[in-house]
This record gives C-alpha cells, sequence and structure tokens, in this order.
C-alpha cells in the first residue's frame, strides 16, 4: 500500500506543479515589455474540405488580421466542394483582402492535407507561411503572435487549439480533453524547451524549409506536425508555441466522432514517438485515483480521502482553466472525470491498431497497408527531386 500512496502523492504533485508552472508562465508573459515585432509579407494558407461546425465564422477570420501586408490562399481538393461556394463569397465581400481560392491536389504523400494545401505553398507569394486549419478563429493579431516567438533558434512555430463554446456533452468533452490537459502539457513542454508541432496553426519560414528538404518533407511521416517536429529538430532547431493556443469554436460534438479523433492523435503519437507516447498512461486521474481508492478500502488512509483527492486534482485544471479563458463551468468538471476515466482505454486502443478515419479518407500508421504506403512513399521518391528544384527556382526568382 506505501507504494500506491506513494504513486497518487507524486501524480498529484505533477498535475498541480505543471498547472502552476504554465500558469506562472502564461503571467510572466503578460506583464514582460513586448519588444516590436518585425512585419514582414505573410502567406496565410487555409485548407477547407466540405462544411462544418462554425466554418464561416472561422474562415471570415481570415479577411479580419491586423497586418499591413499578407495573402490568403484558400485550397480545396475539388471545386465542387461545398465549401469553395462559401470562400468565393466571402472573397466577394472582402476585396480589400488578397484572397484566391486553388483547386485541384497533388497526390505526392499518404496525407490528404498536404496534398490539398502543396499548391499552395508553391503560390506563395511570400516567404513567411501560416498554414491554420479551417476550424480555427484567427483572432486579429494571429501573426504578431506567431511571429514574436521567433528566433534565431526556432525552425517552427504552433498553436495548439483550445476548445471554446462547447454547447453538448461532446463538446465539452472535447474541451476537457484538448484544454486542460493536451494544450497545458503541449505548453508545459515548450516552456522546458522540448515543443512540439501541432498541425491546426504553423509558421514556417520558406528559405528555411527549403535548405532542410522541401516542403516535401512533411510528407515523410502520416502527419505532417510529427514531420515538421522530426525535421526541424533534426537541423538544431526548436518548435515554439504561441503564448496563449488560438480559439477552435466546438458548438455540438458527437462524442463518438471526439473519440476517433483522440484515437486517430494517439496512434500517429505512438507511431512517430513511442518513447514520448510511453508515459501517457501515467497521466489523467484514473490510475492515481484507483491507488487512492484501494488504499482507502485497505483502510491505510480515511474513507473520504478519494473525494479529497479529486478534488485537489480537478481545482487545479478548473484554476488553469479559468487563468486561460477556458471553459471552466460545472460542466466541464464531469467531462474531465470521463476524461480521465477513456484515458487508460485510449493508450490501450492505441498501441493495439493502426488505422483511422480522417475527413472520409482511411489511413494507418503501418508502414505497409496492403502496399498502399509503400507506393505512395515510392511516389514520393519520385516526384520530390522534381519539387525541390522548383520551389530553389522560386526563391532564386524571388532574391533577383
Amino acid at each position: 500500500m506505501t507504494f500506491l500512496i506513494w504513486f497518487a502523492a507524486i501524480a498529484l504533485f505533477v498535475q498541480l506543479a505543471s498547472i502552476a508552472f504554465v500558469i506562472a508562465v502564461r503571467q510572466r508573459h503578460r506583464k514582460g515589455e513586448q519588444e516590436p515585432t518585425p512585419r514582414p509579407p505573410v502567406t496565410l494558407i487555409r485548407p477547407i474540405c466540405g462544411l462544418e461546425n462554425n466554418l464561416e465564422r472561422c474562415l471570415a477570420s481570415s479577411f479580419k488580421l491586423d497586418w499591413p501586408a499578407y495573402e490568403t490562399l484558400f485550397c480545396v481538393a475539388k471545386a465542387d466542394d461545398p465549401a469553395a461556394s462559401l470562400v468565393r463569397r466571402l472573397m466577394a465581400e472582402h476585396p480589400e483582402v488578397q484572397a484566391r481560392l486553388l483547386v485541384g491536389e497533388d497526390l505526392f504523400s499518404a496525407n490528404p492535407k498536404l496534398n490539398n494545401v502543396v499548391k499552395g505553398w508553391r503560390s506563395a507569394r511570400h516567404d513567411w507561411i501560416v498554414m491554420t486549419d479551417s476550424n480555427v478563429l484567427m483572432p486579429p493579431d494571429t501573426i504578431e503572435r506567431m511571429l514574436a516567438r521567433w528566433d534565431d533558434r526556432t525552425g517552427l512555430v504552433c498553436s495548439p487549439p483550445a476548445g471554446t463554446e462547447p454547447e453538448n456533452g461532446g463538446a465539452f468533452l472535447e474541451s476537457a480533453w484538448l484544454d486542460s490537459f493536451q494544450a497545458r502539457w503541449q505548453l508545459f513542454a515548450d516552456a522546458t524547451g522540448f515543443g512540439f508541432a501541432q498541425g491546426k496553426s504553423m509558421l514556417f519560414n520558406r528559405q528555411l524549409i527549403t535548405r532542410l528538404g522541401g516542403f516535401e518533407r512533411l510528407g515523410d511521416e502520416v502527419a505532417e506536425d510529427a514531420a515538421a517536429t522530426l525535421l526541424v529538430r533534426g537541423a538544431g532547431l526548436n518548435v515554439r508555441l504561441v503564448h496563449e493556443p488560438f480559439p477552435q469554436p466546438l458548438g455540438q460534438r458527437d462524442i463518438r466522432a471526439v473519440w476517433k479523433r483522440q484515437l486517430r492523435w494517439a496512434r500517429l503519437r505512438r507511431a512517430s514517438f513511442p518513447l514520448y507516447f510511453l508515459p501517457e498512461i501515467f497521466t489523467g486521474a484514473a490510475l492515481p485515483a484507483a491507488a487512492v481508492i484501494a488504499a482507502s478500502a485497505a483502510g491505510t488512509v480515511p474513507t473520504v480521502a478519494p473525494l479529497a483527492y479529486l478534488a485537489l486534482w480537478y481545482a487545479g485544471e478548473v484554476t488553469l482553466a479559468r487563468a486561460y479563458g477556458w471553459p471552466s463551468g460545472w460542466r466541464i468538471i464531469p467531462a474531465m472525470v470521463m476524461r480521465d476515466v477513456l484515458l487508460p482505454v485510449l493508450f490501450v486502443a492505441a498501441w493495439f491498431g493502426s488505422g483511422f478515419e480522417w475527413r472520409g479518407n482511411a489511413m494507418t500508421v503501418a508502414d505497409n497497408d496492403n502496399g498502399r504506403t509503400a507506393r505512395i512513399r515510392e511516389a514520393v521518391l519520385r516526384t520530390r527531386d522534381k519539387a525541390r528544384e522548383k520551389a530553389r527556382a522560386l526563391v532564386a526568382a524571388r532574391s533577383h
């Protein structure tokens, strides 16, 4: 029983200490004086694929950025995609903003998103490029906040999504997963110099990526954010996170869809970063709370210990959510409990399976999915040199 008590105590300490550390970093950033940020021209690339919750509001935010010179490139795989009509209307309503809709895809990787946005990368007029998913709401100071994190040791700046405006149980569950759990640990890793990219919002410098092998290198992994992290770290550079994640308005969510999304992300983490994925079994309150319950049943600790333990555990998360302005009402607490109950199940499911679905596309993290991944990788090798030459020619043309 002594082991169980120590395990639970250490887990609670890590939980509360990580929360306190992230809040302290945020407060230090808010109180510190910010140096003026250079304001170079920027290209914004936003992939679209079908209609989704809050899509118009999120895409409309692309036209309201507080930045002197930027262009927006909307990328869609098929001309008859219903989201394309929405983009055309938004562009007509905001003629003052340079914006284009690019149609088509280049099947150079196993990642449909990369196959969609590569045309935007090649068409971009500027070397500073922000890629932001269609379901992210871009604050007016998005570009400023991202460039403020760039220094001479940076290879990529990103923002994890902050789940906001939940309207039903599934959305509250997703908010509990995205905010006080995933965003917190990502912010903690960033503050300790070990940031990971997340594909929701990413800032690149095209000349740097060209020197590292070109945009096509993001297809080395099934997930572009994992590939970007490995690429940047391999060059001895850092991945930085914005100090306050950009919001993703959730609205209503189906719990099954939330589970499938988390399973997809977990399997991708397991495939790309297996050593870092292993400790995830110890995150969340499920295992340490079970240890306290076992100790209480044995009479080692008082019978009220499990309730007191969980109260401290979730009080820390609610405090963090309030500090960042994330959902923190009473409905978030049962969502946090459900999330923690599901975490061990998610961990096991991530190890015993490789397949997942992304926007209707059946994908796998395995090296061989009936030869499909192998064929795609062969196509990558055949086309990569050609793509690199095109990128170098574009950079050379802009330098003259």
